[in-house]
């Protein structure tokens, strides 16, 4: 099917990367394919690997990106190999990076992917189901209350996270939590309602799926990598959706300006106008951080 994903901040995304100059450019996080398509239609002189972890999703983007033809590369990959599929493509020095780091409509969507609680599905939330064996429900049947409790403590930010952890390994005395409506349940009994509009379960669910795909290893691995990459000049640019990986990318960006081959270009961020955020409601914890290679050192 056609991605339902409605891409964020893209007016901030092109002017942060600048793909009218033309050149070798990255989206680590193809998706839907929105964002490089704008950027590939930015001139005809761009060329773009794109990558995904999600076979799905990077399907999607060769549908979506097929008028470009051999413009575009693809692979099935997560963007922590960022380094060694940059290499393998064999496009010369990059002049842009693009990663957005949240989980995307066609994920979300997806009863069968088992991300989110407001629909029943299994309790999955894998983003490579080809090539990652735990899902969310393998984890909670072997995970330690420590475990869990740590997840949802440092992941979730969950206030509740001993209480929570505990009732799933009483859960499990009666069988395993195998469907997202029984984990959804489970934590609606077990902590008191959150603000209005706010799911009790929706850090719960954060936390196993940050720990089920090692989001932050991948994020802290990518964010280390892709700046060696950019040429002279060339731009890293990052959305982030929850303080967690904000909080990476803004300490990366930080400590690579103190060296002075790189520009912090946007050290408080972006966020989504009030239009876009009532045009796409998911934008509104979006932020943008965008990094520079000011040097003519080595760009490789």
């Amino acid at each position: 099917m056609p991605s339902r994903h409605q891409p964020v901040l893209m007016d901030p995304v092109l002017d942060a990367l600048q793909p009218r100059r033309g050149g070798f450019f990255v989206d680590a996080t193809v998706g839907g394919g929105g964002h490089a398509h704008a950027v590939l239609s930015a001139s005809s002189d761009v060329r773009l690997l794109a990558i995904d972890r999600d076979a799905q999703a990077l399907e999607r983007a060769r549908q979506r990106l097929e008028e470009f033809g051999d413009r575009v590369q693809f692979a099935h990959a997560p963007f922590s190999a960022i380094e060694s599929l940059v290499e393998e493509a064999g496009l010369g020095p990059v002049a842009g990076i693009l990663a957005d780091f949240g989980v995307s409509s066609d994920q979300i969507d997806d009863r069968d992917r088992g991300f989110s609680f407001q629909q029943d599905g299994p309790l999955d939330m894998r983003m490579d189901r080809t090539l990652q064996k735990t899902s969310a429900a393998v984890l909670l049947a072997n995970a330690s209350e420590d475990e869990i409790e740590k997840w949802l403590r440092v992941y979730g930010e969950e206030r509740f996270s001993r209480r929570v952890a505990n009732a799933i390994i009483k859960q499990r005395r009666f069988g395993p939590l195998l469907r997202t409506s029984q984990l959804a349940d489970l934590v609606a009994r077990t902590i008191p309602g959150g603000r209005s509009g706010h799911n009790p379960a929706t850090r719960t669910f954060q936390a196993l799926r940050i720990a089920v795909n090692r989001e932050l290893d991948e994020i802290d691995a990518f964010l280390h990598a892709a700046p060696r990459l950019l040429a002279p000049g060339g731009r890293l640019a990052v959305i982030s959706f929850h303080s967690l990986e904000d909080r990476l990318a803004k300490h990366s960006f930080r400590n690579e300006a103190r060296g002075g081959e790189f520009e912090n270009l946007i050290p408080r961020g972006t966020v989504a106008t009030q239009s876009e955020m009532r045009a796409n409601p998911r934008s509104r914890s979006a932020r943008l951080r965008a990094l520079e290679r000011s040097s003519v050192g080595d760009a490789n």
